[in-house]
């Protein structure tokens, strides 16, 4: 039978069918955009965008469900011979499990832009945020890693070929995973890697890091690797594992606030009470100090000179940079301008009645004959004076 009678009217069979399965679908689109509507007027009336953002990312997937709803509604009332009605069975099987895994993968993405939405990084002191951030980052990867995995595993099976064969393949499925382990094993090491930083957390976004001797930002974590943005605009890609493995600095693992430390080599008679004065006066009027502290301190003394450190507090890592370079450039502005005696000196002390020219003579020889009886030859150039010699400072 190829034709229907509707009416009084033949209709082929076919045309009918067509016409059905247009009509379900173009049902099912009026439907979706029916249920959207609705849904996004009372997302409106809800507090946040928690539920604007799952609508939004959903809309597609759950159209081309909707669809599919359809048409398996129909699919009884279609004349369909034996050969298709198999074909229809197994396109069923791979498209559904398909639009499933699609609209899975886009539920877990939308719960992660409400995390993201969630945790601003703007604030001063982010660590929350870079901390859920993070999580949330490796976690969405390794789900949608398994919904995938998972999906395909499906439409595999719907196929009878592959399904029948799968039998056969689990007796080998040992030996295999052994051969692709030992095949992977950096790759599984690092997958491994990824999924153990989600819960130990040695590294989040946006952390300021030292690593293979680079400064920079933690600008992503993925599942195998991250990548560092250094502070010249470059980008160093480390392997997961290496974070877990070998030691690096975390500048941000407590807090973002930092302490700056800069060093200035002085004169012994430097006046460090004058100095540490003016020091006060340049970090309170300096905007990038956050207030918390900030201290003078002589921290060595060698014959030449004396090391004087300061330290000032600053809200983090390119903030305390930048605090550091300006109590630099202050400070030396100060030394060289108000008190230049404070700069390193060489010093040289005279015997009375002798000049520059004799007291160099006098030393001179003496190292000449100092590396005569010791074999050394010639070390006038090593600078070492025999116990008893006037004695060189430099500052």
């Amino acid at each position: 039978m190829t034709d229907l009678i509707i009416g009084g009217w033949k209709v082929p069979i076919l045309v009918m069918d067509v016409a059905m399965v247009l009509l379900a679908g173009l049902v099912a689109i009026i439907l979706h955009v029916i249920v959207m509507k609705i849904l996004r007027r009372i997302a409106r009336s809800t507090a946040g965008e928690h539920d604007q953002v799952i609508i939004r990312l959903a809309a597609r997937p759950l159209r081309w469900i909707m669809i599919a709803v359809a048409l398996a509604f129909i699919r009884d009332a279609l004349h369909l011979s034996d050969k298709l009605n198999a074909i229809w069975a197994q396109a069923a099987g791979l498209i559904v499990p398909l639009l499933v895994g699609w609209l899975a993968i886009v539920i877990v993405r939308a719960l992660a832009k409400i995390v993201e939405i969630e945790s601003d990084m703007s604030v001063a002191d982010n660590l929350r945020a870079r901390r859920r951030r993070t999580r949330s980052a490796i976690l969405t990867r390794i789900a949608i890693l398994t919904i995938g995995f998972v999906t395909i595993c499906v439409m595999l099976l719907s196929i009878p070929s592959v399904r029948s064969v799968g039998v056969t393949l689990m007796a080998s499925a040992g030996l295999a995973a052994l051969a692709v382990g030992a095949a992977a094993q950096p790759a599984l090491k690092n997958l491994i890697a990824g999924i153990q930083m989600a819960f130990t957390e040695p590294i989040r976004l946006d952390d300021v890091v030292i690593i293979d001797g680079e400064w920079g930002k933690i600008e992503a974590i993925h599942l195998t690797y991250v990548v560092v943005a250094i502070w010249d605009e470059r980008r160093l890609v480390v392997p997961v594992s290496k974070f877990l493995d070998e030691s690096f600095q975390n500048w941000t693992r407590k807090t973002s606030s930092l302490l700056g430390s800069a060093f200035f080599y002085l004169d012994p008679t430097a006046d460090i009470s004058r100095l540490r004065t003016k020091y006060e006066e340049i970090v309170k009027s300096n905007s990038r100090w956050d207030g918390r502290g900030f201290v003078m301190q002589v921290t060595d003394t060698k014959p030449e000179a004396i090391e004087v450190r300061v330290l000032a507090t600053a809200k983090d890592a390119p903030t305390a940079f930048d605090l550091r370079c300006d109590i630099r450039e202050a400070m030396l502005a100060f030394i060289r301008d108000e008190m230049p005696e404070a700069l390193p000196r060489n010093r040289t002390r005279l015997e009375p009645g002798r000049s520059i020219e004799e007291e160099r003579g006098t030393r001179q020889a003496r190292r000449n004959g100092h590396s005569e009886r010791s074999g050394l030859g010639d070390v006038s150039d090593m600078g070492e004076d025999d116990p008893g010699d006037p004695q060189d400072a430099d500052a």
